[in-house]
């Protein structure tokens, strides 16, 4: 479940975000806004397949939604790395962000994730097997 204060960090996070252009990463490196975003082209994309073909969509809009998205998928991912670190393990997988999702109470995206998910390694399976024979 995602507490009010797992709300207002995002929000902090997000704030200092739009109103700073540079971060510096764990080592002291420093990190152009850019770098730490997805690519704007992107979400644009993913934008627009939901959209009437006839809709606009402001500047304003497609940065709002670029640092949303970011911070989202920080947010999460954060959570699977602490689970995975709490676990003396190095690579965060596909379960650990479901599981992230539920932790965070964001159920309903979780479901579609496990989904997406045993689709994901149905198809990796099948390419696997296919590779073998050909090889």
């Amino acid at each position: 479940m995602v507490t009010s204060s797992g709300l207002l960090e995002m929000e902090d996070n997000m704030a200092a975000g739009a109103s700073i252009n540079a971060q510096y990463d764990d080592d002291d490196n420093y990190i152009r806004e850019q770098e730490r975003l997805l690519p704007i082209a992107n979400v644009v994309r993913i934008m627009k397949q939901i959209l009437p073909p006839y809709a606009k969509i402001s500047k304003e809009a497609k940065e709002t939604m670029q640092g949303c998205v970011s911070e989202f998928i920080g947010f999460v991912t954060c959570e699977a790395s602490e689970k995975c670190r709490k676990e003396r393990r190095k690579t965060v997988n596909g379960d650990d962000v479901c599981w992230a999702l539920e932790t965070l109470g964001l159920d309903e995206y979780a479901g579609p994730m496990k989904r997406y998910l045993h689709r994901y390694r149905e198809h990796d399976r099948a390419d696997h097997r296919a590779n073998q024979e050909k090889g």
